[in-house]
């Protein structure tokens, strides 16, 4: 077995041709749009280059025959460099183990004291965590894993460091009754405000996430100031992916406080692409979005001033009402709750939902 560094387009081939071949008997796996995968490689479109860098290998056979791959990656925030690995997969322990520890001897000659893994480059809220369990095929972005890989991460010293839950609700099962009660606090206040994105001023409303979101997560270590323009090009990128009226914004007195996005979840169309959104493929897309019936969760936020005021039911409780106006969407998806959050995680089992997934971030210090 030889392990490569990923360079040339046949090599770029074999790293996204292999989860396919592993999980081919699996009737549960999606596929993930190739397209957003190469984007997190790419210095023009992935901003965490400015201050860190990446690499990939594959692992060959003596014929030749692609066995298994990772990446591996570094960043520096706040005078730390912060190392990581991820787009792990292997169809046998000898190679993964080879794969991990040659990306550890990587990390470690660029000066990392330590490890996150599986892990992505930059942004967490996708392709991040080790897939534990789950009941229902994976979302958009999200990891999908052979259950024998944790084992086999375990084994190598890596401990739990973050779970990553997520949850679901159908329209029968949320607690109206008790939310409904709770939010009245701010929702009958007439200081507070709870609205749907308007996308014709999408230019105040990404202004307006950009304060509540750098003030929300500040406190996290790996923390990097969201900038309007990256969230402007975000926004239009989504566009077709989302539903207005079910991203929410809270404020106070015109001041921003909360948000809650949504999207549709996609994945019940990307299901058929086998990760190619050709031209074609865009254009069955929007041909099939009305199909979809699931919406997914995929950020709430509330900035540190306006915790345990109500703002939290107020933004659920605007979007329940959104929903039933929309009439199309028969559950939704509630992702990548840590349990670092207890009170996010209690207000879930508050709301009626069900938990469907659970993903781990693993650490490892190096001695």
């Amino acid at each position: 077995m030889r392990i490569i560094v990923v360079k040339q387009k046949t090599e770029v081939k074999e790293f996204l041709d292999l989860p396919a071949r592993i999980y081919r008997d699996d009737l549960h796996y999606i596929e993930h749009i190739r397209l957003d995968i190469e984007a997190v490689f790419d210095p023009k479109q992935n901003k965490s280059f400015r201050n860190g860098t990446a690499i990939r290998w594959i692992a060959l056979n003596d014929n030749g025959e692609c066995q298994g791959r990772i990446a591996a990656f570094y960043q520096d925030k706040r005078s730390k460099r912060f190392g990581g690995w991820g787009f792990f997969d292997a169809f046998e322990r000898d190679t993964a183990e080879m794969l991990i520890k040659h990306a550890e001897d990587w990390l470690k000659e660029n000066d990392c004291k330590h490890i996150q893994a599986p892990v992505n480059f930059g942004s967490r809220d996708s392709f991040c965590g080790l897939r534990i369990n789950a009941d229902s095929a994976p979302s958009y972005q999200e990891n999908y894993h052979q259950q024998v890989y944790q084992q086999w991460i375990e084994d190598l010293g890596y401990e739990r460091e973050i779970e990553q839950t997520t949850y679901e609700i159908s329209h029968q099962d949320f607690n109206f009754e008790r939310f409904s009660n709770i939010s009245q606090r701010t929702l009958k206040n007439s200081d507070y405000r709870f609205v749907s994105l308007d996308y014709s001023r999408i230019n105040q409303f990404a202004k307006d996430f950009v304060e509540i979101y750098n003030q929300a997560w500040s406190f996290h270590d790996d923390f990097e100031p969201l900038e309007e323009k990256e969230l402007l090009a975000r926004f239009k990128e989504m566009k077709a992916a989302v539903i207005p009226e079910t991203i929410i914004f809270a404020y106070h007195q015109e001041r921003p406080i909360g948000f809650f996005v949504n999207m549709l979840e996609i994945n019940q169309v990307f299901k058929d692409f086998n990760g190619e959104l050709t031209l074609w493929n865009k254009l069955r897309f929007l041909f099939r979005r009305g199909q979809i019936d699931r919406l997914k969760g995929v950020v709430f936020g509330v900035i540190p001033d306006y915790h345990n005021k109500g703002v939290e039911a107020g933004m659920i409780m605007k979007l329940y009402r959104e929903a039933l106006k929309l009439n199309n969407y028969k559950v939704m998806e509630l992702s990548w709750i840590g349990d670092f959050n207890p009170k996010m995680l209690s207000m879930l089992k508050s709301l009626g939902a069900r938990l469907i997934k659970t993903h781990h971030t693993y650490f490892k210090k190096f001695s």
